[in-house]
Order: structure tokens, then sequence, then C-alpha cells
């Protein structure tokens, strides 16, 4: 049975489902996060509602100068060989990148939004690219702040 949670901040609702294992997350995290928290999370990058599904356009030219550089500086790089951005994240120990992937995955569930990463021990390495767009979209961005947000 999934619980749902709804929080009215700066004038809009926002509602996430959350499955119960969900809400035992913090035994795994770097820093304890309950289910408020993270919908609070989402709301500081951008979400108006988590569980969306509409369709998306590819970045143009002045958004990726406007949205990429707040995520190169926190240390995101584009690809060479493709319109997408990766970054490795380093935790403590397994359980506490896989307590990240897990929250991750929840939030890419309800976006119909998922990234490409790969995970070895305390490392995870994450790509995110719009398929639906063939390159970067906004999703991607949002995505990858709420990945920044999950790690402070």
């Amino acid at each position: 049975m999934f619980r749902c949670r709804n929080i009215y901040k700066a004038g809009c609702l926002v509602a996430i489902h959350f499955h119960p294992a969900a809400l035992k997350l913090s035994l795994l995290a770097r820093t304890p996060i309950n289910d408020i928290q993270l919908v609070a999370a989402a709301v500081r990058v951008g979400f108006t509602t988590v569980s969306t599904r509409k369709m998306v356009d590819k970045l143009s030219a002045e958004e990726r100068n406007e949205l990429l550089q707040p995520l190169i500086q926190a240390g995101w790089k584009v690809q060479s060989n493709r319109d997408a951005i990766e970054k490795e994240f380093k935790f403590k120990d397994f359980n506490e990148a896989f307590g990240f992937m897990t929250r991750v995955a929840l939030l890419a569930e309800k976006m119909d939004h998922h990234p490409e990463w790969f995970n070895v021990y305390n490392k995870v390495q994450v790509t995110l690219s719009s398929h639906d767009v063939n390159g970067l979209s906004k999703r991607d961005v949002r995505m990858a702040a709420f990945m920044d947000l999950l790690v402070k």
C-alpha cells in the first residue's frame, strides 16, 4: 500500500506517493531524511508536482547556457560523445550509496525519467539524458539538482 503526502508550499500543492519501504530510507542515508524533507527537496529544485508524465522538450541553446552552468559548477560534466551530463558520487560505504540510489529511483519512477547509472561499492556514476528528445531536457536538470541536494 502506498502512502501519499501533500505539502502546500509557495502557493502550490505538491503530492508525492511513497512506498512504505521508502519511509525507512533514513537508515541507509548519509543524513537522516523523512518523506516531508524529500518532498521539500523536490520543491526546491522546481517540481510543482512529482508525479508528472508530460512530454518534454530538448533544452534550447539559451536554456543550456542558463541551466547547465550551476550543474557544471557542482561537478557535473557534459559528455563529449552525446548530449548528456554525468557525475560520480562517492559515499562512505555501500549502504549510503544504495540509499542514495533508492531515493533517486523512487523519484525517477514518479517522473517516468530514469537515470543511467553504475554502482561499485561506495561510488555511483550517473548519466542523465532524455531519450524522448535524444538529448538534455529540463527533466535532466531537475534530476541532477535533486541528486545534488540529496548528498549535501
